[in-house]
């Protein structure tokens, strides 16, 4: 079972840094570069300067040596590695930054993309913590990845390599040893930190995950858990969490300082090590004082590329917990909505007849449910034609709409359908502007599109009384307009959208019997040649359709067209209000 997880978590990670890849592949390359440069360019700055003022000071003991001493070349190459290192380390900073903010937005493009799909928007709206958690500490953990993690690492590689080359070139085996401790001591520490960091970090992750979840519902419900007597638990689980969090975060905290230590420990032993080494070779004259200056300060600054790696190491965790909740979104675009649906294992059914929806032996289950919620379902809806869905709660109604938006797969059958706008039971409104607001349904609209939707909705005249008329801001879920105003905003929306469907699941539920009676009378005069489709168990809104549907436990059992005994018959047994 570990290693099941371990594999796929691996798989996920493999995904994400393919997306790196995809994304800006040659940005991360020069980056990778810029940053190598950067270091070897500060090894050798620090190394050169020792080896300089070694060999001046050896040079000022004698006339002769003083007099033949070239101080220029050395000064020279000490100014130009400090200038470039400068602009190595300006360039790494712009580039790594540019390309990984660059990844991070397409990545956030493709998970709005991702909740598109059916089902998706549904599973998150279930636990709105997580969507804000996915929006903003997952995405931000991957830029470990390449920031604090693959670039240390090809930093620090490239600094053993400078170290070894330099060291093999005084001893042979001393730059051997010195490449293959550099290498085993650094990736063994970073390994030894991720793997006991890892466990931390993920009770770090949900502890900070159940802390946002806890808040988001201690300051969105708090009149509701005040009403019922709930308030001081909430305010205690939102302190446990905070505790929980805390013991979490010290737990890295101590486990940061510990590889810190044993960082340090290894630098100065490796320090030590090439001290004695170099020692041996003076006193056997086999290289100079100015040359065992250089070795030492090769060393000393071949240890910082690894003892960076520590924090990417502490991050791992987090970053691999990242991809393995973003890595399945990370998966190409569904067919459209518009494109024929087909079930596995159902064969296609052939239409001669011009449809707007087609339905054929559809099944349709919720996840994580036993009972299929439709059954056998098979539907043809023309062109312009208004049908309403008549049932009693439960019967389906909503699920067959959120079928038709391409919001749920079928599980079996064949779903036809075109491009459709849905309005639900609940007034969809954000904290925007009612400019905003207006233009997710049609984002080119003109000015003077918005005050026509307006207009026909019957909300145009409340609008131009606000003094910021368009631009008024709404609160959260419309906050600032009454029950009645934001089911007018959202039909002018709808009125605003290009599609030639309208899917409307009780669309004057909760509303007063004249602003429902003449939000009714507008969608019956601007519908048009639209083709309307309404969930309904209300007379009012029945009445505007031409054929009703009978769903009873999750099938279609009978219609009744305009115009018949039956029509009528049904259209009496539904409320008025």
């Amino acid at each position: 079972m570990k290693y099941a997880k371990s594999s796929k978590a691996a798989r996920h990670l493999r995904t994400v840094l393919r997306f790196f890849v995809q994304m800006a592949a040659r940005r991360l390359l020069l980056g990778g570069l810029l940053g190598s440069l950067t270091v070897l360019t500060g090894m050798g700055l620090l190394g050169l300067s020792g080896w300089f003022i070694t060999a001046t000071a050896l040079a000022g003991l004698s006339t002769t040596a003083a007099m033949t001493f070239n101080v220029f070349t050395p000064s020279a190459a000490i100014r130009l590695l400090a200038l470039g290192r400068t602009a190595a380390r300006y360039g790494e900073r712009i580039v790594t930054h540019d390309a990984t903010l660059a990844v991070l937005a397409a990545l956030r493009e493709r998970l709005f993309r991702s909740w598109a799909q059916p089902q998706a928007a549904r599973y998150l709206l279930q636990r709105p913590a997580r969507l804000l958690f996915r929006l903003t500490q997952d995405i931000d953990a991957l830029e470990s990845l390449y920031l604090r993690a693959l670039l240390p690492l090809a930093t620090a590689l490239a600094a053993a390599t400078l170290a070894a080359g330099m060291l093999g070139m005084l001893d042979g085996w001393l730059g051997l040893g010195m490449f293959v401790w550099l290498v085993l001591m650094g990736l063994g520490l970073t390994l030894w930190t991720a793997r006991r960091a890892r466990r931390a970090a993920l009770r770090r992750a949900r502890h900070l995950e159940q802390l946002r979840a806890h808040t988001i519902d201690l300051v969105a419900g708090q009149t509701e858990l005040l009403m019922a007597g709930q308030l001081p638990q909430q305010c205690q689980r939102v302190a446990r969490s905070n505790t929980r969090l805390m013991r979490a975060e010290d737990a890295l905290h101590r486990l940061e300082t510990r590889a810190g230590w044993l960082y340090a420990l290894a630098g100065h032993a490796s320090v030590a090590a090439v001290l004695l080494a170099v020692g041996t070779l003076v006193q056997g004259e086999q290289i100079g004082l100015p040359a065992a200056a250089l070795a030492l300060l090769l060393t000393l600054t071949a240890l910082e590329p690894f003892a960076a790696l520590r924090r990417g190491a502490l991050d791992m965790a987090r970053s691999s917990l990242a991809a393995r909740r973003l890595g399945p979104q990370l998966q190409a675009p569904a067919m459209p909505a518009s494109a024929p649906r087909q079930a596995p294992g159902s064969a296609p059914a052939s239409h001669d007849a011009p449809t707007a929806f087609a339905l054929d032996g559809v099944q349709v289950r919720h996840p994580g449910s036993a009972a299929a919620v439709l059954h056998d379902v098979h539907l043809r809806i023309a062109p312009g034609e208004r049908v309403a869905l008549i049932g009693s709660s439960g019967a389906g109604k909503s699920t067959l709409l959120a079928l038709l938006a391409a919001e749920l797969s079928a599980e079996a059958g064949q779903v036809q359908t075109t491009p459709c706008t849905w309005l639900t039971q609940r007034t969809e409104l954000f904290q925007d502007s009612l400019r905003h607001n207006l233009l997710l349904a049609a984002p080119q609209a003109s000015d003077a599109q918005l005050w026509q939707a307006l207009s026909h909705s019957g909300l145009e005249r409340t609008v131009r009384q606000l003094p910021a008329g368009l631009d008024t801001l709404l609160g959260e879920g419309g906050l600032g307009l009454s029950g009645g105003q934001a089911r007018r905003l959202a039909l002018a929306r709808l009125l605003l959208h290009p599609a030639t469907c309208w899917l409307l699941d009780e669309p004057t539920e909760g509303l007063d019997g004249a602003t429902a009676s003449d939000v009714l009378q507008r969608m019956q005069q601007h519908a048009g040649t639209h083709t309307v489709l309404i969930a309904t168990h209300v007379r009012r809104e029945a009445q505007l359709a031409d054929r009703l549907l009978l769903l009873a436990h999750g099938r279609i059992v009978a219609e009744h067209r305009r115009g018949t005994a039956p029509f009528d018959a049904v259209l009496a047994t539904l409320r008025q209000h």
